[in-house]
């Protein structure tokens, strides 16, 4: 991603349920996924400053001391999941410190948090307010270690996470990396586009067709970091179905495929890691002029357990 200058962007109202069907608020049954990211640094740039992270949220157990020999960490069942993907600016060196620095920061206010977000299953505008901390948490992670030096003043990052509890998926982010749903053989774009451009078009003054290809696409309103304190985060929640495909993407991958090969992709390539690995090989294969990074998760229905004394 070049550097792309920060303007100010109004505060994002959240989307408390997306593709709701009639009995949305009837809890489902618990999905677990299986999940693949691939980042690449692309034909162009001489360095990548894309991250992703792909984590299984667990309950566990540590035995500080026990009167009897045991396991010293005992780890529950899948609590949940949590996908990530950062998208760097602020040249080489900034860019990608910046991205990583955010990941990891989200990556420790969730672990701290794990256990209440848990609790606050259900509540669903208290959880999404918890995600916007760790984004806050992100930003000001990566303002202060800009402060410190001034050559990285500038840099900053997109952001883009969802994490899965049962069958709710709850989705942060900031920039112009993207989140997708693929459901019932379409897809769906979750996040906007914390763009010049994309404001353009939810604001109907732009064709959603005559933005890909606008001068301006590029420059982005809303980072974590970027040298302005104060990122806006957008949120939303999914209540997933069996088989929904998740795509957390950035804009390497979309601008140099269009929606309808990306769908493609994902309708052929049923597996997440194939379907990671060709979005990349096509983002490439296409020209591959940005980083390119492309995290497919996949939700199924948790096995049942094989019955006691069963071969």
């Amino acid at each position: 991603m070049q550097q792309k200058p920060t303007l100010s962007i109004a505060d994002t109202e959240p989307d408390l349920e997306l593709f709701a069907g009639p009995n949305s608020d009837l809890p489902g049954p618990p999905l677990v996924a299986t999940a693949f990211g691939v980042t690449d640094q692309g034909r162009v740039r001489v360095s990548n400053q894309d991250q992703f992270a792909v984590a299984t949220l667990t309950s566990s157990l540590w035995i500080e001391q026990s009167s009897f020999p045991q396991t010293r960490v005992q780890c529950g069942g899948t609590q949940g999941h949590l996908f990530i993907v950062a998208d760097g600016l602020g040249g080489h060196a900034g860019g990608e410190q910046a991205s990583k620095l955010a990941v990891e920061a989200v990556e420790a206010f969730l672990v701290q948090a794990l256990g209440w977000l848990k609790q606050l299953q259900g509540q669903d505008a208290m959880l999404l307010e918890e995600l916007k901390s760790a984004l806050q948490r992100a930003d000001a992670e990566v303002m202060g270690k800009a402060a410190a030096r001034p050559e990285l003043a500038a840099m900053g990052t997109t952001l883009t996470l969802a994490c899965s509890i049962d069958d709710v998926l709850y989705i942060a982010h900031a920039g112009d990396s993207r989140c997708y749903l693929r459901r019932a053989k379409r897809l769906h774009q979750v996040t906007h586009d914390h763009t010049f451009v994309g404001e353009l078009v939810s604001a109907g003054a732009l064709d959603a067709s005559a933005a890909r290809t606008h001068d301006l696409r590029h420059l982005v309103t809303n980072v974590v970091g970027g040298g302005r304190d104060g990122v806006r985060t957008e949120v939303h929640k999914v209540r997933l179905k069996r088989e929904d495909v998740i795509l957390l993407c950035t804009d390497g991958l979309t601008e140099m495929l269009p929606l309808d090969c990306i769908d493609s992709i994902l309708e052929s390539q049923r597996d997440p890691d194939a379907a990671a690995k060709r979005l990349v090989v096509a983002a490439n294969e296409a020209g591959g002029s940005d980083n390119i990074t492309a995290l497919v998760a996949r939700f199924d229905v948790r096995p049942a357990p094989a019955p006691r004394g069963s071969s």
